[in-house]
């Protein structure tokens, strides 16, 4: 799990073909990286030093560099889903909704609620993996949210989720973790970009996420002997019937592997939500707050 060679990184950006090394470990965060992109570069490098070669006749350049992308292809597994999030266009500029998010103010609420005491998940079980996706440009947005690549939850829902992660290496896998705690103004930034006919994929503002109590996280699981993210039936934060945590499509081992993360979280005081397989909402949601605290708040 590392970064590609600087070398091999200005190559990608050259290829006539499109590939993304999605791969980075900065701070407390480690995601996917894509290993096709270093196979593609160097077989790249290689084709490219081969057709250079004088000895080799010109007409005989364009079948075979078509001959080899065929091979690469045959060779590619299907799209991962898991390593290039899911996009739209934003109906505004992010830089404008997030300006006028952080001057507006959560919605009142009655009643009395715990007192909130995040933690950061990866202070409780070190080997719980984070892909923060909203504090990079691979997310839906396209563009960084996050000002910091870090997951929080509230006391007892992570305890419950380390729980569920030690139950899941029993069984070769670990959790990976995209978001946990979102700060209301960030909810409002999803909102009032989203395009309608999306909007039942984020949470309104005007009421809250369980996202910004603390007590949601989003999530999927990584393969121990590898380290790599699995693929699942859908890719995470993708808005399409795909995303359903009961859709009957993708392949047998994905819904297998989307049915072992639901059980897991589930005996741990976690429900998925219908739309998204990856989003579980902890059983005392309703005990928390709507918090708006920044993650460079919270101390580290």
């Amino acid at each position: 799990m590392g970064q590609l060679p600087e070398s091999d990184q200005l190559a990608i950006s050259d290829l006539p073909i499109t590939t993304r090394n999605s791969g980075f470990q900065t701070g407390h965060t480690s995601g996917t990286f894509d290993p096709m992109a270093l196979a593609v570069t160097r077989s790249m490098k290689l084709l490219r030093k081969l057709f250079d070669c004088p000895h080799i006749p010109h007409a005989l350049v364009t079948p075979l560099q078509c001959l080899f992308l065929l091979w690469m292809s045959s060779l590619a597994p299907p799209a991962v889903a898991q390593q290039v999030s899911f996009h739209i266009a934003p109906l505004r500029p992010v830089e404008e909704l997030r300006s006028e998010a952080l001057k507006a103010k959560p919605p009142t609420e009655e009643g009395t609620f715990r007192r909130q005491d995040l933690v950061e998940l990866v202070k409780l079980d070190p080997t719980i993996k984070l892909d923060v996706r909203y504090a990079t440009t691979n997310n839906f947005l396209g563009t960084p949210v996050y000002t910091e690549a870090r997951a929080f939850l509230e006391r007892p829902a992570a305890e419950a989720l380390v729980l569920a992660n030690h139950q899941l290496r029993d069984q070769g896998y670990g959790l990976i973790i995209h978001d946990g705690y979102r700060p209301w103004y960030v909810t409002k930034i999803f909102w009032d970009a989203t395009p309608d006919d999306k909007k039942k994929f984020v949470a309104n503002p005007a009421e809250g996420s369980k996202h910004n109590r603390g007590c949601a996280v989003d999530l999927s699981l990584y393969d121990l002997k590898t380290g790599e993210e699995v693929q699942m039936p859908s890719g995470y934060d993708e808005m399409t019937d795909r995303a359903y945590a009961d859709y009957p499509g993708g392949t047998a081992d994905e819904r297998a592997r989307r049915a072992l993360l639901r059980e897991a979280m589930e005996k741990q005081g976690f429900k998925v939500i219908p739309d998204e397989w990856w989003h579980f909402d902890y059983k005392d949601w309703k005990l928390y707050p709507i918090i708006n605290v920044k993650f460079e708040d919270l101390g580290q």
